[in-house]
């Protein structure tokens, strides 16, 4: 079976099309998630909320704690990295990680932020030593071969990859660039855009999001079930 980790980042409640003021990225993600069960009704899926529940900021002590051998910690250093703990053990366990991410301000919401502070772990997800010929970093979640699906939602239009405005989106480049540091380089991308205009662009778009997730979900499915089979 696969598991699926399912993130929501974004502030507002409910979803778009369903509920008033709901959340693009809410109804992307939660239509992955349903399409995926609907054809893997088998497969174990988490759910984190950092929109609704954010995970606590990164803090000196919380650093300290991080960079502490492990037998050296005291309790309150463990208690510290419970929340980041958590999430880590959460990311470690899924084989798919599905994000809702909508951009805020040219960003990711602070809740993300505090997310991605949290996963990224020396000792965990990934290695330091100073000792080490060449780089000093490396991913330890490489060989896992998980993957990462990012869908966003902007108030503008062009910021996809050469659109007119690409360089001012710091939400999927930062995403990539992160998870990627740690070991997650299979990442797929789907966003809606035009959402401040709120005329008939904003609906062919959030029309061409779905019908993309729709394919991206039937793609991944199909390599997920080609691999199992040739396991088996």
């Amino acid at each position: 079976m696969t598991t699926v980790l399912h993130i929501d980042s974004s502030a507002r409640a409910g979803r778009s099309g369903t509920d008033p003021h709901g959340s693009h990225t809410r109804r992307l993600s939660a239509r992955f998630v349903a399409r995926w069960c609907a054809l893997r009704p088998h497969d174990t899926v988490l759910r984190r909320d950092v929109g609704f529940a954010p995970p606590p900021p990164v803090t000196g002590d919380w650093i300290h704690a991080a960079f502490t051998r492990p037998a050296a910690r005291t309790d309150a250093m463990r208690e510290t990295l419970r929340v980041s703990d958590e999430l880590v053990d959460e990311l470690l366990a899924a084989d798919l990680i599905v994000a809702g991410v909508p951009m805020y301000n040219f960003g990711m919401p602070a809740q993300m932020k505090a997310y991605v502070d949290n996963i990224v772990r020396v000792g965990r997800t990934f290695g330091f030593d100073r000792a080490r010929e060449g780089e000093p970093y490396w991913p330890l979640l490489t060989p896992y071969g998980k993957t990462l699906v990012l869908l966003g939602s902007r108030g503008d239009y062009g910021y996809g990859t050469g659109g007119r405005i690409a360089a001012m989106n710091h939400v999927e480049p930062h995403l990539r660039t992160a998870f990627g540091y740690i070991g997650i380089t299979d990442v797929h991308e789907v966003a809606i855009e035009y959402d401040e205009f709120a005329d008939d662009r904003l609906a062919r778009s959030i029309a061409d999001a779905e019908t993309a997730v729709d394919r991206l979900v039937d793609r991944l499915v199909a390599g997920t079930d080609a691999r199992r089979g040739a396991a088996a």
